[in-house]
Order: C-alpha cells, then structure tokens, then sequence
C-alpha cells in the first residue's frame, strides 16, 4: 500500500524537487566567502596610550602642599616668626641691589661708601651732604665735618665704581663716568655674589628652624614633626625662588 501512495506522490514530487535544489543554490550564492590568503583580512586599528616621560616626569615632581595653621604648632615652632625671618633675608638683598647696584645716578648711590677716619669708619652720608647737580654730576658738602674731607677723598678713588672726585675746600665734586659694558657685567657678578649670600643666609634660617622642631620630637608625634618640617620646607622654597627672580631682574636692569 505504501508502495501504490508514493507512486501517487512522484508527479508531485518531480515537479517540487527542482524548484527547492535551485532555491538552495542561490541562497548558497549570497554567503560571503571566507579571504582569499592572498588578501589577508584587516583588523580595526586598536591604539593604546602610553603616558609619555615628560608627563610622568610632571606627575613625579607634583607634590602636595601642606597648610598647617599656624595657631596649632606654636608649642612646637612660631611659622609666623620663621617667616618673618625669611622675609628679612629679602629685603636685605633688595637694599643690597638697590644701594650697590644702581647704574642709575642719584644722591643714594654714595651711600654704600664707607670713610676710614682716625674716629672709625662711617658710611659718607653721615659724614657729608650728597646731593645731585646733574646726572653726570654729584657734590658731597663736607660742611659738616670739614676734617673728614681728606678721608672722604681717598675713600671715593679707592671705590669700585671708578670715581675720580675734584675738592674745592669743603665741597667734593664727583663726576659720574658712564657705565661701560665691562662695569655692567662687573656689577653683574656682583649681583650674583650678593644672591648667593642672601641664599646663604635663607639656609641658616631653614637650619634653624628644623632643629628647633625636631626637638619636640619626644613630644610630638612623628607625623606632626614631618608636616611642620614640610611646611618650613616650602617656605624656603618660595624665599629662594623670589631671590631667583630679583636676581635676574637686576641682570636685565644691568645689561640694558
């Protein structure tokens, strides 16, 4: 019986078969076909950032600040007087460029010489009258001490800014030269003689001040210790920068 219903069956299925093997074939044809070796595939371009040794070398040298309040380290250091103390090593330095380094003509710019007299030594302005008749032209008014006249003499030739003053009695007339580019750089030197001191000096007040505080160290616990000696580290840090910066705006003054 099976036998007579396939017989029933096989126009139907010669007439189905051929459309379903060439339904096959054509959706076969759409399948991508895998690279050819001669064409090697390409793979999406993936980039991963390195950080670069000028970055890390920032990020290295990136420090926390530390901002202690005052108030809360007085038993251990005064903050306020090792500034003060800084400040001053500044300010020492300034006078020092402003009195021995000028290029510029005025009164003040004799005040630096000290006069050898049989009574000690005096700075000249305490001994005569300084006073600018032009910027070529300074006369010192030994008035005053008229005795001192001699020793006011030798001590403006024997200055290093080349001076070559003329007496007539009591009045001391001291031509200004003017400033070569050998001065300039001689007062260059100098100038970074005086920094070198004034940073000399900000050492010893850092010194100082560390030793002071770790003294307390028996008292203290380490970690206050160490935040307290960060914080005078800083402070020196940003003194000696500043010293830095007046240094070399007075190279460029000097220069020209």
């Amino acid at each position: 019986m099976a036998l007579s219903h396939l017989n029933l069956l096989r126009p139907v299925l010669s007439r189905f078969l051929p459309t379903v093997v060439r339904t096959a074939l054509v959706t076969s044809s759409r399948v991508p076909s895998l690279p050819h070796a001669s064409c090697p595939t390409v793979l999406p371009n993936y980039v991963r950032h390195y950080a670069t040794k000028k970055s890390k070398a920032k990020a290295k040298g990136q420090t926390a600040k530390v901002n202690i309040n005052a108030a809360l380290v007085e038993d251990i250091i005064s903050l306020e007087e090792v500034k003060e103390d800084m400040a001053a090593v500044l300010t020492t330095l300034k006078e020092d460029f402003s009195r021995n380094l000028s290029i510029r003509t005025s009164p003040g710019a004799l005040d630096h010489i000290i006069v050898t007299t049989k009574d000690g030594k005096f700075p000249l302005n305490q001994l005569g009258q300084i006073s600018m008749k032009s910027p070529q032209l300074l006369v010192v008014n030994m008035t005053g001490f008229p005795e001192a006249t001699a020793a006011v003499t030798h001590a403006l030739q024997d200055s290093s800014i080349g001076l070559n003053p003329e007496v007539e009695g009591t009045i001391i007339r001291v031509p200004v030269p003017k400033v070569t580019r050998e001065q300039r750089e001689n007062l260059v030197k100098l100038a970074k003689q005086f920094s070198n001191k004034t940073k000399d000096s900000l050492r010893r007040v850092w010194t100082n001040a560390v030793t002071r505080v770790k003294k307390s160290k028996e008292s203290v616990s380490e970690d206050t210790i160490h935040l307290v000696e960060k914080q005078i580290q800083q402070m020196a840090d940003s003194y000696a920068a500043d010293i830095d910066k007046q240094l070399a705006t007075k190279t460029k003054e000097l220069l020209g």
